[in-house]
């Protein structure tokens, strides 16, 4: 049986041997065991592919001192484990409580240590399929009409073992060091060797090539011992705290801007790195000069005929010799393992470091293949946390959601409610959810509305960008309209040139919403689904295309949307004003009432109190009812004056004869606080 079933997994393709499966994924980090997780609880063929001898070993060696940048926060005063996750930027999604990050660290910035044994028990856990000492060498395409996506993808590890699957997840991440070639740049050293013993650079001046975490990583740690530490890089520093997007500087890194604006020798610089040239002396120090001041040298001159820019200009800034120059530029994609079938193209721009993939983390060029993790960070690069284990494990859940729906026809889970609980539906989800709070203006919520506005169907945490294909992508119709619920900060309050400080930066009135700087919940309805020309031509940085109405929940300093009057009650009349209903709760007296005063009853009433259905009443509900002049007092008045109102001596007929029962309208309720 043994025998049988390994050779059922062969396939001979060409004359070789093909080891199958429906998916292979590459990459045994956080963002392909998410993968690995999702498939296993669908019960899916599939196998994890990892070059090292156990998952996560990008965290085995950075960043190189130790701390991540990822918070660890195990506090949060709630015990809901969906509003929890808002806060822990570390664990994984499962059902195993025992996964939660916290468990591993006590500490706020955990050590990447904590990481690599998280990732191993995760993996062994939860028994995940993953092969290790396996390196992805090539990878190629073989066209064939029968495949789920026209054609299957063939894989060769170092070994020469092959390997087909119908489709392939990539979780690599970003893995190759960026390196900048100039004249000179053999003297410099990467980020991923240089020592990080800070005595080994006691006494020395050091240039650092860079300006992100890394680079301000390194010059924390070496802060306290060298001459002084100069900081080129092209673009100026951006700080997470200004600009709102977590792969800017954070402020555990940022000693050195304190150095340099307190004037204590260390120092910023901007410029181009392409126009730098390097020299060194007979002493080995290191010069700064510029690349065109090498273009027609005599090459067989000595270091003396050089033109340094201190010789034109005599206060030029990085004059002073160095003693090491460090490369701090982070990391980029692995193109060179993928035949050019797949035409895996990186992107352009500040994107190139990203293949190019779809809204839908799907190839651009290749059916079937899907990139995850900090490689797909290019759908919301500098702008939410996409590249982050904090949100792409919210994007591998929506990937393996579209597989489910697209190759086994299981459609994106739904949950159908009455249009009564249409309110309180998206205050739960805008006050718990992490996957919109953490993706903002990428993943939303969708609210499809069913005939007659009756009832409606909740999908969770739907890639927005894909919105014009929510039919194909999900199996779930969308005739009569719908909602989209996503989180949003004000347009133009982020930036690195913003004051994101100023006096009376935050809006605290309803009626100001729509002004909101700080992350709060955005509305937007369609009267239908809007198309992929409405999609492509939305106005720039709008996540969607104008809607038909569109609603701001008023910013929280607590970001919590629970207040009656600042966030229900406004939410509660748009919905009621694009719906054109009444979506209010009522005691049964004011349904019975509305039974021979209105044409249409409220849905409340219609699916309650029609229906024998609703809230019970008692004694003290209805006593809370009448002292806060929601209802009338409708106790017995005594016109004999022989009995006392409460009096229960006689037959019900004597009291039905003698006590007179006034019903009078309900007066209409005319602020807030009654609504």
């Amino acid at each position: 049986l043994g025998l049988a079933l390994y050779a059922s997994s062969l396939c001979a393709v060409s004359g070789a041997a093909f080891l199958y499966h429906d998916y292979c994924v590459i990459g045994a980090g956080p963002s392909g065991l998410q993968a690995a997780y999702f498939l296993q609880q669908a019960g899916r063929d599939y196998v994890v592919f990892e070059r090292s001898h156990a998952p996560g070993s990008f965290f085995a060696l950075y960043p190189r001192h130790r701390k991540l940048i990822s918070i660890n926060k195990r506090y949060t005063g709630k015990s809901n484990s969906e509003f929890n996750l808002r806060h822990d930027w570390n664990s994984l999604l499962s059902h195993d409580r025992r996964l939660l990050f916290r468990r591993y660290s006590r500490d706020f910035f955990p050590d990447a240590d904590a990481m690599v044994r998280y990732l191993e028990d995760f993996a062994s856990l939860l028994k995940l399929q993953v092969q290790y000492n396996t390196a992805i060498i090539h990878v190629t395409l073989e066209r064939d009409r029968q495949a789920w996506n026209g054609h299957y993808f063939l894989l060769t590890d170092q070994d020469r073992q092959n390997y087909k699957c119908s489709s392939l997840l990539v979780a690599t991440g970003t893995w190759v060091p960026n390196v900048v070639n100039f004249p000179g740049s053999e003297y410099v050293e990467g980020y991923e060797t240089v020592s990080i013993n800070p005595e080994d650079f006691a006494g020395q001046t050091v240039l650092i090539l860079g300006r992100g975490n890394s680079a301000f990583e390194t010059a924390e740690n070496i802060l306290g011992v060298t001459n002084f530490i100069h900081m080129v890089s092209r673009s100026r520093v951006r700080l997470s705290w200004a600009t709102h997007y977590v792969g800017d500087l954070r402020a555990i890194n940022n000693g050195l801007l304190d150095t340099y604006q307190l004037k204590s020798l260390d120092g910023l610089l901007e410029g181009d790195l392409e126009d730098l040239a390097i020299i060194k002396d007979k002493k080995g120090k290191l010069h700064i000069t510029l690349r065109f001041y090498l273009e027609n040298r005599n090459t067989s001159a000595g270091i003396d005929s050089v033109t340094l820019p201190q010789d034109e200009l005599d206060n030029f800034a990085t004059r002073a010799p160095y003693d090491r120059v460090i490369r701090c530029l982070g990391w980029k994609f692995d193109f060179s393992i993928y035949n050019r079938s797949l035409r895996m193209m990186p992107g352009k721009g500040n994107k190139k470091k990203y293949p190019q993939i779809k809204p839908s983390y799907e190839s651009r060029s290749t059916r079937g293949l899907f990139v995850l993790g900090t490689a797909s960070h290019s759908v919301d690069f500098r702008k939410s946390a996409g590249g982050f284990i904090h949100g792409f494990r919210y994007t591998t859940r929506a990937v393996h959601r579209l597989l489910e729906n697209r190759h086994h026809g299981v459609p994106w889970p739904s949950t159908v409610y009455p249009i009564t609980q249409l309110t309180n539906s998206i205050i739960k989800r805008v006050n718990e959810a992490s996957g919109l709070y953490q993706m903002f203006s990428i993943l939303a919520d969708i609210i499809l509305l069913r005939e007659n506005a009756t009832a409606f169907e909740y999908l969770e945490e739907y890639p927005v960008g894909v919105l014009a294909e929510l039919e194909t992508q999900t199996g779930r119709k969308a005739p009569n309209g719908l909602f989209v619920v996503i989180m949003e900060y004000g347009r133009n309050f982020s930036g690195a040139d913003k004051d994101v400080f100023y006096y009376n930066r935050a809006v605290g009135e309803a009626q100001h919403a729509w002004q909101s700087n700080f992350l709060h919940p955005v509305i937007y309805y369609y009267k239908r689904l809007p198309t992929e020309r409405e999609m492509r031509l939305r106005p720039p940085d709008w996540p969607l295309p104008r809607p038909d109405a569109v609603h701001h929940i008023v910013e929280d300093f607590l970001t919590d949307w629970t207040a009656p009057n600042a966030h229900i009650l406004p939410l509660r009349r748009f919905l009621e004003n694009c719906l054109s209903t009444d979506l209010r709760s009522f005691f049964a007296e004011s349904c019975f009432l509305f039974a021979f005063t209105r044409q249409k009853l409220p849905p409340f009433c219609r699916q309650g109190y029609v229906r024998m259905q609703g809230l019970v009443g008692s004694e003290g509900l209805r006593h809370h009812a009448v002292e806060a002049g929601l209802l009338e007092d409708y106790a017995p008045t005594d016109f004999s004056g022989d009995r006392p109102p409460d009096s229960r001596e006689g037959s019900q007929d004597q009291l039905l004869r003698d006590h007179v029962i006034p019903v009078r309208p309900l007066q209409h309720l005319v602020n807030a606080k009654d609504e």
